[in-house]
């Protein structure tokens, strides 16, 4: 059996093999609900045999919503259809994930095949963003406002309300979002922080919030399933975060009792440049998994199942996951593991199509 095709157990929780459906915003949901789009994207990559499918971006409030038509676990109504969603990814033998989330400045949007662009204030779908400072992301985009000490206190109060509600649900695995230039992020990155107080200015007062989270987010989770945090590990701009600030930030995650740390990378500013080649960010999970010890995610333009092999191999991450080319092809991981020439079980209904290995 090959590296991508083996198992891995997290805590009390087993993975049938490294292949995981990364975490990809549908734009698809009324006031935050979850509806028979999500099922069917979601189902259909339970299915094709990744061992865990994580969810979309899901707002832990209305105001951090990248758009209107964000999905949502900011209260109990949306409950009922994420556990059928759940549910449904059980049959299939895999494991379901959610990604945690809240925008902050990147908020307030509208959905990307309208452009994409941030809403002016007092138009249909806006709202007020917030995030660690005054800053906008980009010229033109709203003045968040710079959250105070209750604001804070709301964003870390409304990620344990939503982790209640994901263990409610029966979620397998819970991933915080502090990558990709959203709230957390523009926390500990010092291109988005200006603050004076406790929460800006040294490494430790900008990470501060992200700390919180994790340990308020760990007391409602508990220690019998997986804790999964992702960052972006490189600002790809002078004066930003670096990989040396995530090695430092991942022994800090490690200590609140984070099992993974999914590493991606960017989306802080609008201009940084990204060097976008296949297996880009995968040197990022490298050096954090060999610093540290943690067990990492590996992201970034991974489209074969031979390149995802060999970074396992390579022990440059024990996870592979998956997004745009898992939207190309829901079964990627039944064809990668005939690819690799292993003997994969595919669905019943679905086995007179199995390809022969010989």
């Amino acid at each position: 059996m090959s590296k991508l095709l083996s198992s891995l157990t997290i805590r009390n929780t087993i993975f049938k093999n490294r292949l995981v459906v990364s975490p990809m915003c549908q734009y698809a949901s009324t006031d935050g609900f979850a509806n028979n789009w999500h099922l069917v994207h979601l189902g259909s990559r339970a299915v094709g045999g990744a061992s865990l499918i994580i969810q979309e971006a899901s707002s832990i409030s209305p105001e951090g919503r990248i758009t209107y038509a964000d999905m949502g676990i900011w209260k109990d109504e949306h409950i009922a259809k994420l556990k059928e969603i759940v549910d449904f990814i059980h049959q299939q033998d895999a494991l379901a994930g959610i990604q945690l989330a809240h925008a902050g400045r990147k908020a307030s949007c509208e959905v990307p095949w309208k452009g994409g662009r941030q809403i002016p204030l007092n138009e249909p779908n806006s709202w007020q963003t917030v995030s660690a400072s005054a800053t906008p992301f980009r010229e033109g985009d709203q003045e968040p406002l710079a959250m105070d000490k209750e604001a804070i206190s709301k964003v870390i109060h409304d990620f344990a309300a939503a982790t209640r509600r994901a263990a409610q649900v029966g979620y397998d695995v819970v991933e915080i979002h502090a990558a990709h230039g959203y709230l957390l992020h523009q926390f500990y990155s010092p291109l988005s922080n200006e603050r004076a107080d406790e929460y800006g200015g040294s490494f430790e007062n900008r990470v501060r919030l992200l700390l919180e989270v994790t340990e308020a987010v760990k007391k409602e989770w508990g220690s019998e399933k997986p804790l999964f945090v992702r960052i972006s590990a490189s600002d790809w701009t002078e004066g930003g975060w670096t990989i040396d600030d995530s090695v430092k930030l991942t022994r800090m995650l490690q200590e609140r009792g984070v099992d993974l740390l999914d590493a991606s990378s960017g989306g802080n500013v609008p201009k940084a440049k990204i060097p976008n080649k296949p297996g880009y960010q995968v040197p990022f999970a490298a050096s954090i998994k060999k610093q540290t010890g943690i067990l990492t995610g590996a992201v970034g333009l991974i489209t074969t199942a031979q390149q995802a092999n060999e970074i396992l191999l390579e022990q440059e991450a024990d996870l592979i996951l998956m997004a745009r080319e898992s939207l190309r092809n829901p079964y990627f991981p039944l064809y990668g593991a005939t690819a690799l020439g292993d003997d994969v079980k595919f669905p019943v209904r679905y086995e007179r199509a199995a390809p022969i290995i010989v």
